[in-house]
């Protein structure tokens, strides 16, 4: 065949890229089970590491097997509910069972719409709540979990990661253990305008429900305040429920303690 013909370089290329093709689609069928259970336990990783469980150094290091066990050991409950509050189903504990970014993003776009919203509740068996938050920053998607106490609005620890934020500016939503501390101790305030501020240039001082903006990364400071207020207000009711109830628990605790104090008294 002559070498230098037309017909010699469309059959050549085409056999490259068939077997190209075939090598590609082999190796990720291949790969596609490891990828799948990496990011599985990158995500829950995320998720204890929010809710205080250990840093993401330290599941780095036991691994990918010993991060899940511990996740289906000390997990209480993971459901799933809507925008009224109202349960829609189960996540199986015993897998590990999480969603995923995609899953993620799916919801966000439900929330932003206002339709078929599903989103994931995680209950530790030390009461610690967990949910996802889901936006956009300046190059790419951010996410993260925020962590908070049984009375369902005390933050007690927060997670944040990104597609592409700028290293050493947006990617301090990630690398900055300082940026996700100043979480921890604040709330959720579900009777104000905005529950939850990221403030360029500094919360005010005393505030509540307010965190510093990182310097120099304005944009994606705002996608990640963007992102938790959305999802905030598709919790709403959700956390107001949890709220009324631990509310209602503590005040009959109270009323248990007294009535007991009084026994005693006689």
């Amino acid at each position: 065949m002559n070498t230098n013909s037309n017909t010699y370089t469309v059959i050549y290329t085409t056999i490259v890229v068939v077997l190209v093709a075939a090598i590609l689609a082999f190796v990720s069928q291949k790969l596609g089970p490891m990828q799948a259970a990496n990011e599985k336990a990158e995500t829950v990783s995320q998720i204890l590491t929010a809710a205080g469980f250990g840093d993401k150094e330290h599941w780095a290091e036991i691994g990918n097997s010993a991060t899940l066990e511990f996740y289906s050991d000390n997990i209480e409950s993971s459901i799933l509910v809507d925008i009224n509050a109202d349960q829609t189903g189960n996540l199986d504990n015993t897998q590990a069972q999480v969603y995923s970014t995609s899953q993620l993003k799916a919801q966000n776009y439900n929330i932003k719409n206002g339709t078929d919203i599903q989103v994931p509740v995680y209950q530790f068996k030390n009461k610690v709540v967990v949910f996802p938050v889901y936006g956009a920053g300046l190059w790419g998607p951010v996410w993260g979990y925020i962590a908070v106490a049984d009375d369902f609005k005390t933050i007690v620890g927060a997670y944040f990661d990104h597609e592409g934020e700028t290293p050493g500016l947006g990617g301090k939503i990630k690398d900055d253990p300082a940026f996700r501390a100043q979480f921890a101790g604040k709330v959720i305030d579900l009777s104000a305008e905005k529950p939850f501020s990221i403030v360029r240039g500094g919360a005010p001082e005393g505030a509540a429900n307010a965190v510093d903006a990182i310097t120099g990364a304005t944009m994606t400071s705002k996608g990640l305040d963007a992102a938790i207020n959305s999802w905030i207000g598709a919790y709403g009711k959700t956390l107001l429920q949890g709220q009324a109830a631990s509310e209602f628990i503590k005040a009959l605790e109270e009323a248990i303690q007294s009535e007991t104090k009084a026994v005693e008294e006689e």
